[in-house]
This record gives structure tokens, sequence and C-alpha cells, in this order.
């Protein structure tokens, strides 16, 4: 059981998250772990006695970010004498690296760790000299319906599998995440039962790369098999699927997004780039051509089928005609939604030492001029919405506007995309209605409740001549 005070309460921890939707999973995972085991849970930081700071070392932006929150959670250490735990990304990647730049903090714990974070707590409650856990990565898979829902009670994300194999050139990640590892089916059905037991609606499936799920447990690809059985639950309004790799986007992951009730035509598939020159200097899969093959297929199968991608921008040796291929690409496939990245030189990657680097004002300018023609893009693609009718989760009331709710429609995955502005009367958040669209923005859609029209109609119809 929990380690207690001095005044006999059970000690308290709080957990300050960074990152993608993967670190949302592990922190709330070592939240389910923590409430186990007699710890109380707090939001508030100035008020625990342990701080977690589940951090990111994705790029050189998230690892400033998580450098600054530890600061933060150390001077609330000074403060008040609380612990100080740095888990995740960044602990695994640097490790004792990290230590000598915050001397200060208490314990390192690295990634797939959750499952025994509790004892790490009890540890750092005991006694005063840091510990440092950073052995290589080991998945050790929770136990289903310990975890703590740190998102909207009707959305939520399930964690299908962690690290990865591929082998770009300009990603640390599977240096600190490791291999591809899946959980075993069994095992995300039953977390997926303990989801819906909690009213959850919305079930959002990450990984490195969805679509490699099962190779390693099944000898063959199992998202598709996986969604069936999601779907024939009956218990999930829309199942969607984040982070596919382009070359694993089968017939049948296709067929099975595109047709299957309740999986949400939707796919998220990063790209990096559209150049095949520079393609092959990230070793990323396929080309320019097969890209654009994939997309129509995408949209032959449904042709409402939501395509999110995102591209680097400056990599070594990306000249001019490089990045106008690449925006050649963006005009020819008109994608729903695309985010962008500068290239960032990530420690023992690749890509850090090679040559030919493009200038910082250079790699911006091309950023900003490929978020402009998307910002196009994304507007035109909107504005086909104008006048259709879709199905919206109601989220949220707007903060300053009455009677209009912030929505997400199927083509809206959580914190990465738009959102559907509806006027409406007084609904609900975390229900489902019918909406029809009435204007567009480059990344959100104006809408007005189907209910709401229905009930204007009446009253005019009443209105005597």
């Amino acid at each position: 059981m929990a380690t207690g005070r001095s005044d006999g309460q059970s000690a308290s921890v709080a957990i300050v998250n960074l990152g993608c939707a993967k670190n949302v999973v592990d922190a709330e995972e070592m939240l389910g772990v923590l409430a186990e085991h007699g710890y109380t849970l707090t939001s508030d930081t100035s008020r625990a006695d342990v701080l977690i700071v589940n951090t990111c070392g994705f790029i050189a932006s998230a690892k400033e970010e998580s450098l600054s929150a530890i600061r933060d959670a150390l001077r609330w250490k000074r403060r008040r004498g609380a612990k100080v735990i740095v888990a995740g990304c960044l602990s695994q990647r640097y490790g004792q690296k990290l230590l000598e730049q915050v001397p200060e903090v208490d314990a390192l714990i690295g990634v797939g760790q959750m499952a025994r974070i509790h004892e790490v707590v009890e540890r750092t409650l005991t006694q005063s000299q840091p510990i440092i856990e950073q052995t290589p990565p080991q998945h050790r898979w929770a136990q289903t319906g310990t975890r703590v829902l740190s998102t909207a009670p009707w959305s939520a994300y399930l964690k299908i599998s962690e690290g990865c194999d591929h082998q770009c050139t300009f990603c640390a990640i599977p240096s600190f995440r490791g291999g591809h590892v899946s959980k075993p089916l069994e095992r995300v059905l039953a977390e997926a039962e303990h989801l819906a037991r909690l009213g959850v609606q919305e079930v959002n499936l990450i990984a490195q790369d969805s679509t490699q799920y099962g190779l390693d447990l099944y000898g063959k690809q199992m998202l598709p098999h996986l969604l069936r059985e999601l779907a024939g639950m009956n218990a999930f309004r829309w199942v969607r699927v984040l982070y596919c790799y382009p070359s694993r986007v089968t017939d049948e992951v296709i067929d099975v997004l595109a047709n299957t009730p309740g999986v949400l035509p939707y796919v998220d598939m990063p790209l990096q780039h559209a150049d095949d020159e520079i393609l092959r200097a990230m070793k990323r899969p396929l080309g320019r051509e097969r890209y654009v093959q994939l997309i129509r297929r995408l949209r032959e199968a449904n042709p409402d089928m939501t395509v999110r991608s995102t591209f680097i921008v400056g990599f070594p040796g990306e000249t001019e005609a490089h990045f106008s291929n690449l925006l050649a690409f963006l005009e020819e496939a008109q994608l729903d939604r695309a985010g962008a990245f500068i290239f960032s030189p990530e420690d023992g990657t690749p890509a850090e030492k090679l040559p030919n680097r493009v200038p910082q004002r250079v790699a911006q300018n091309r950023y900003d001029r490929l978020m402009r023609l998307q910002q196009r893009i994304s507007l035109a693609r909107n504005r086909a919405w104008i006048g259709r009718e879709m199905e919206v989760l109601v989220e949220s009331a707007h903060p300053t506007q009455r009677n209009l709710w912030i929505a997400r429609s199927f083509r809206d995955a959580p914190e990465v995309d738009g959102t559907v502005l509806v006027r409406a009367r007084e609904v609900q958040p975390g229900t489902f209605i019918q909406v029809r669209i009435t204007d567009a923005t480059p990344y959100d859609l104006i809408a007005e409740s189907t209910y709401s029209l229905r009930v204007h109609t009446a009253q005019r119809e009443e209105v005597p001549l």
C-alpha cells in the first residue's frame, strides 16, 4: 500500500503529461496503478507530495518543453519539499545525462515501466539518493481495469502496440521506445470492454505503427481483424485508427476503414515528404506516384475518406526543386488535413550527420509556404461539405457565445484536427447529434443542428400571413 505522510494521510501524486497520445495512455496507466496501491491522486501540482513529469523526447522543441516542465516541478520541490520523478521518453533517452542537467530530480524512470510506478514512488519517499531506472525498453502492459482516464469520459485512446521497427533516418524513437511489440489481442479487447463499461463512445487506436499490429505475435497483419472485432462489440459509436504506415495500408485495411459500420473512414498516414530522392534519403517506403495511387484507392473505396498526413521540410539536402515537388504533390493529393515540422537533427540518427543542412530561415520559409498552401486545400475540402448533413460528437459549450457548441465529426481526431462549431439550443456534451454544414474555414466547419432547423421551420410555418 501507499507510503504515508507524517500526518497519517496517504501521499498525494500529480502527473504532468507532455507529448503525444501514447504518452496520455502511459500517464493514465500510471495514475491507475498508483490509485490501486492507495496513493491519493490530485491535479493540483501545488498540493502534491510527488510530482511525476511524463516527458516527450521526440524533437528539439519537445525536449525543451519537457526540460521546462521539469524545472517548474523542481521549483515546487524547493518550495514545499515535494519529490520529483521524471518518466517517459526523455529520461529513457538520456538517463544520466539528463540527471546532470537537473540534479535535484529524485528519480528517472524510462518507458514501458508503468506497471511498477508505485514501487518507484515509494522508494523516492523513503530514500534520499536519486533513483535511475534506465534499462532497455521493456513493455510491461498494465493490468486491464486499473487505468484512470484523463480525457473526456466519452473519448479514449487505446494503445495496441509499442515501439517501432522502421529505420527512418530522421527518427530517434526506436532507440528509446524499442522495437515493435504488439499487445495481445485478448488484452486489447478486454481493455476495450473496460472502456465501454466506463461509457466511452469514441475509441482511438494508437501505436507507433498501427498497421504493423499483430505481425510479431501472429505472423500476419491483425489490424483488420481487430477493427472487425471492435465493431462487432457494438459498444462504440466511433472507432478511429491513428498512425498508419503507408506501405502497410493494404487493400484489406482500406476495405475495413471504408466499409465497416462504426469504423471511421479516416486515415492518419505520415508521409514525411513526396520527392523520391528525399524519401530515399529518409529511408521511407514507396514514392510520390505510389502515394498518389494509395490516396486514390482510399477515396475510391469511400469518397468521404478523410486523409491526414504530416511532412518534414528542410531535411538535409532538400533543394528548392525537391520542395517544389512536395508542393506539387499536395496540389495533386488534396489531403483533408496536413501538418508539417521543420527538420530537427536528432542525436544518434543517421540524418544528424548528413551534409548540406538547410538554413533555418529557408526551412522556416518553406514551412510557411507549405502551410499556406494546405490551408487553401483544406478550405476547399471543408467547403465541399456545405449543405450536407453529418453526425457530430458535442464536446463543450463555446466559452463566449451562447447557443454555440464545440463538436467534432468523424473527420476530426481529438487534439490534432479541427472542430465543428454548432448553433443549437441546449445539448449535452458527450452526445451525438445530426447537423447541417452551413459554412467552413480552413480548419473548422460551421453548422446548425438539424433539430434546431426543424424547430425554426415549424415556427415559421405557424406564423399567420
